[in-house]
């Protein structure tokens, strides 16, 4: 039995996101309200803060607004406001139709938002949490929960110093026990210990499935003569096909950088698509090449969304803590924003733990937070947008796109009908004698590149000697299961080169993790068919180490 150190606080939040963070300022505000000693503390398995924050990002300021309302005087890096909103029906490589406003659901519009990066403004939220009184331990991952008597009461961090056995090495440090009356999960999408958490009090027993996209971006610098700040791009249709969903964007921020990226729904069907192959081949479209030819490409990244919406929405309270932001699915896909939504889904968690801890027989489980939420802009958002998701997978991209115009732009989201999806992301994939291989260019270098040099753009690095934080139940699966019947997709769907099948001299097919190159988008979690790979932490501070994503 290790011998762990244990630190004792009110609160332990985990993931400096803007859920986490939100959370953390909230309570020391109301705390300092009350002139009432709490001890909150925030644990981050990012290097620093920020530094695995990746988002668009158009930032809608609704909750920042409520949250700290003097944010452009204290400094914010939010300054680049929306000045245009572009948005494109890709028909094929060459042609595109710039869809009129009124086509388009309103939800869309980017009217009073800003350009942000959202890694910079985490940093920012980290430092008005900390001036607060907050601590923050960047570099510490949350390994593991400490449930006893069927309560949470707090977290083990990692282990460090393991070797691939997980024996210990020469610089072995024992994780620490953090313990807490309540303790907040906002680790950000397919959170792992959420996802412990979820299963283990069935929170998510009256929802439907979780639906899931992965998101690309990249940061080019940009020619000036074509820089128009504050120009917002959005896209749908090629490259993508008519069965499978997602937009692509570009964001026009500040010092001649834009932002481009897609998101691709992961209830794809074809095992053969490559999502990352998809948004390299998406750059070489006119609407795109005008822009970026010439420039260079600084920074890339990419991150599972979760994007079912209310309909998907776990229970959000159990005995001992708080499952928030991301970490739930609180992201409006009708908006396509999540931020200001984690954000305040962390300002309500954090209003009902104050009010707990206030009572003298302060009740473990958190009931009081589905009053909150449901009273909240947060619930009417969310339950406007609810059908906006399960009609795009349901009617298509056409008949779904034309409910979703007139449902938001006439009826504001209150036309009397539910729709549901019910399907599961990974049930989607087509077996490979069924699907039609894809052909995808080379990369030229300029536009579009290879996996390798993308994810040395990330600052990814891990230890390499430690045990292998991409777990598989059975290791014969990928190559008797996966490969025989799916050509294994992980090959392909993985946007950073980590998973490959490779032939040992005898011939024989071998599946290897590459694990240091993993940018812990969640996306092999979510998508392996067998759902044969768990992902949990690494080492903390391994990983992305994003500048300005």
């Amino acid at each position: 039995m290790v011998e762990r150190e244990t630190m004792e606080f009110d609160v332990v939040i985990v993931g400096a996101g803007p859920a986490g963070l939100s959370c953390a300022i909230r309570l020391a505000q109301q705390a300092q309200q009350k002139e009432q000693e709490l001890m909150i503390c925030v644990v981050e398995k990012g290097s620093e803060v920020g530094a695995h924050i990746l988002s668009g990002a158009v930032f809608e300021t609704k909750a920042l607004d409520e949250l700290i309302p003097d944010w452009a005087q204290k400094g914010a890096p939010i300054t680049t406001k929306v000045t245009e909103d572009e948005i494109y029906l890709f028909k094929d490589e060459q042609n595109a139709t710039n869809l009129p406003h009124m086509v388009v659901p309103k939800t869309f519009k980017n009217e009073g938002n800003y350009i942000v990066s959202m890694g910079n403004v985490c940093r920012w939220l980290a430092e008005q949490a900390e001036a607060l009184g907050v601590e923050i331990f960047p570099g510490f991952s949350a390994h593991s929960l400490i449930i006893e008597e069927n309560e949470v009461k707090g977290i083990v961090t990692g282990d460090m110093g393991l070797d691939r056995d997980g024996e210990p090495k020469d610089t072995y440090m024992p994780g620490m026990e953090l313990r807490a009356k309540y303790t907040v999960f906002a680790e950000g999408c397919r959170g792992h210990l959420g996802k412990q958490l979820i299963k283990e009090f069935e929170l998510d027993k009256d929802a439907t499935p979780q639906h899931y996209g992965i998101g690309f971006k990249e940061i080019w610098q940009i020619d000036p003569a074509k820089h128009k700040e504050g120009t917002v791009v959005h896209g749908t249709g090629w490259p993508l096909d008519n069965e499978t969903h997602g937009g692509s964007f570009m964001y026009h921020a500040e010092n001649n950088q834009v932002v481009v990226g897609l998101i691709i729904d992961l209830n794809y069907k074809n095992p053969y698509l490559s999502p990352f192959d998809e948004f390299q081949r998406m750059k070489h479209h006119p609407v795109f090449k005008q822009t970026l030819e010439g420039g260079e490409r600084i920074s890339y990244g990419a991150r599972a969304i979760a994007k079912g919406g209310l309909h998907a929405l776990p229970k959000m309270h159990f005995p001992g803590g708080l499952l928030i932001g991301c970490d739930a699915g609180t992201l409006n896909f009708a908006k396509i924003k999540g931020n200001h939504t984690a954000m305040k889904s962390g300002m309500i968690g954090a209003d009902t733990i104050i009010e707990a801890l206030s009572k003298e027989d302060a009740t473990t489980d958190l009931q009081s937070f589905d009053d909150k939420f449901k009273a909240s802009w947060l619930h009417e958002e969310l339950y406007q947008s609810r059908n906006f998701g399960p009609a795009m997978h349901k009617l298509g991209r056409y008949l779904g796109g034309a409910y979703n115009m007139i449902d938001q732009n006439f009826f504001s989201g209150a036309l009397p009908f539910t729709i549901k999806d019910i399907s599961k992301d990974y049930e989607s994939l087509r077996l490979a004698k069924d699907a039609t291989k894809i052909d995808y260019p080379k990369p030229d270098g300029k536009l579009s590149f290879d996996k390798l040099s993308s994810v040395f753009l990330s600052n990814t690095n891990h230890e390499e000697v430690q045990p292998c934080h991409l777990q598989l139940k059975d290791a014969s699966i990928p190559v008797s299961v996966n490969l025989e019947q799916y050509a294994e997709p992980a090959q392909r769907y993985c946007p950073a080169g980590v998973y490959e099948v490779n032939e040992n001299d005898a011939g024989e097919k071998q599946f290897v993790i590459n694990a240091q190159n993993c940018i812990h988008c969640k996306t092999c979690d979510i998508k392996d068919p067998s759902q044969n790979i768990t992902w949990v932490t690494p080492e903390g501070a391994g990983g992305p180490n994003y500048p300005n994503m």
